[in-house]
């Protein structure tokens, strides 16, 4: 089986850093972007960026950028139409998405969520980390927090989506829900799915980002 497609959603509006595109912030002398896409482009057949607005902002990386085809900030389910339309137009059956805002998620996030997906006749998983002190290997929604900007989905579901949308869905969990989704709980030390929101985890990226020993 070939990989999925890669799609990183960074079509959100910041407010909480002051507005624009969180993902050209600098990191560790790199743009956020450019964290994500090396970390993701190993595990994928091939990436695009969903963001709103000129494209041509992100033109050194590279990617194709996906806008939003449903009007209104309606959330991150708007990216992952605009992912699995563009996947479509390539023939691919699946995409992964990944935040735009979140440089060290797993290394092997994609290989997880595919194996959960066994069996499923339409591949719709999303990440999960154990909530609190209920650390269980079991897929309990009721004792894991979903991630719903990193999960699997599938192509052949995307119509069913976008009426969805049309009809005023906004909560990822009452979608995925309905299409039988299921959970890949990821339960490595601190936050796998750390993201960067304010000026302070901005910061905290910085220090997390520094080599073993350096000064903090």
């Amino acid at each position: 089986m070939t990989r999925p497609l890669g799609v990183i959603l960074a079509g959100g509006l910041a407010t909480r850093m002051g507005g624009g595109d969180k993902t050209l912030l600098a990191l560790g002398g790199k743009p956020l972007l450019a964290h994500v896409m090396a970390r993701l482009g190993p595990q994928v057949a091939g990436m695009a960026l969903n963001a709103n607005g000129d494209p041509s902002r992100f033109a050194r990386h590279g990617l194709p950028v996906l806008g939003d085809s449903i009007d209104g900030f309606v959330g991150p389910l708007a990216g992952v139409l605009a992912g699995l339309d563009w996947a479509a137009g390539l023939g691919a059956d699946r995409i992964v998405t990944v935040a735009g805002d979140t440089p060290f998620f797993p290394a092997d996030l994609v290989d997880r969520l595919e194996a959960v997906s066994a069996g499923q006749v339409h591949p719709l998983v999303l990440a999960a980390t154990p909530r609190g002190d209920q650390i269980t290997k079991s897929m309990s929604r009721s004792g894991a927090i979903r991630h719903p900007t990193f999960g699997l989905w599938p192509v052949a579901l995307r119509n069913d989506l976008r009426a969805a949308l049309a009809d005023g869905l906004k909560k990822v969990v009452l979608w995925t829900d309905r299409h039988g989704g299921r959970e890949a709980l990821f339960e490595e030390p601190g936050d796998p799915f750390f993201n960067v929101n304010t000026p302070d985890d901005l910061r905290a990226a910085e220090r997390m980002l520094a080599p073993p020993g350096a000064a903090r």
